[in-house]
């Protein structure tokens, strides 16, 4: 039996402390919020292919916060070359999850390219991750990558391709935006720069 991707986005974030999250399009955006909606996850309502690139930006911009990227196949395919960015600037506190369902759930549940045998995992590690693996039963392995073990970090976890209820985030991006900020940056995030 397949894992069901709540389950596996619930037990990602739990207990998760100051770990930012940036959500794919989609799916992975309503998993994150079914789990607790937060100030320190960025859910992305557009940019489809992006969400690995985000996390890319922060993890650099925030070198001493664990970063979590939480998206799904059809997503990371998009930005698939966001990878190999990703292996050349070698971010140690970057971890790239791709919840793989093998499905566009977005678009009809029409199959993805991992559906015919594309292995995200094995491209990842081409792309020197650090660490590269597919999760299809364990999850305590997954939880030590993304809290603990330095990266840049990538894990495929398999799960059914079931469609379920969504559970939305806000919707004003300029909400999710300055609260995240707020999150990441503290009190400087009210501080308006000087003109030049």
């Amino acid at each position: 039996m397949k894992l069901r991707r709540r389950d596996v986005v619930s037990e990602l974030l739990r207990e998760r402390g100051e770990l930012l999250v940036i959500a794919g399009l989609g799916s992975t955006a309503w998993d994150i919020t079914a789990a607790g909606d937060s100030d320190r996850s960025f859910p992305l309502w557009g940019a489809m292919g992006q969400a690995a690139m985000i996390g890319l930006g922060l993890a650099l911009a925030q070198p001493k916060r664990r970063v979590l990227v939480i998206t799904g196949d059809g997503e990371m395919l998009m930005g698939i070359g966001s990878l190999a960015t990703i292996g050349v600037q070698q971010p140690p506190n970057l971890t790239v999850v791709v919840i793989d369902n093998e499905r566009y759930g977005e678009t009809g549940m029409q199959r993805t390219h991992t559906a015919e045998g594309v292995d995200l995992t094995a491209v990842a590690a081409a792309c020197r991750f650090r660490h590269a693996l597919t999760v299809i039963a364990e999850l305590a392995p997954l939880r030590e990558l993304v809290y603990r073990t330095p990266g840049p970090n990538f894990a495929t976890v398999k799960v059914s391709d079931e469609k379920l209820p969504l559970v939305l985030p806000p919707h004003d991006g300029v909400l999710l935006k300055a609260r995240f900020r707020r999150a990441v940056l503290g009190d400087s995030a009210d501080v308006l720069p000087e003109k030049r």
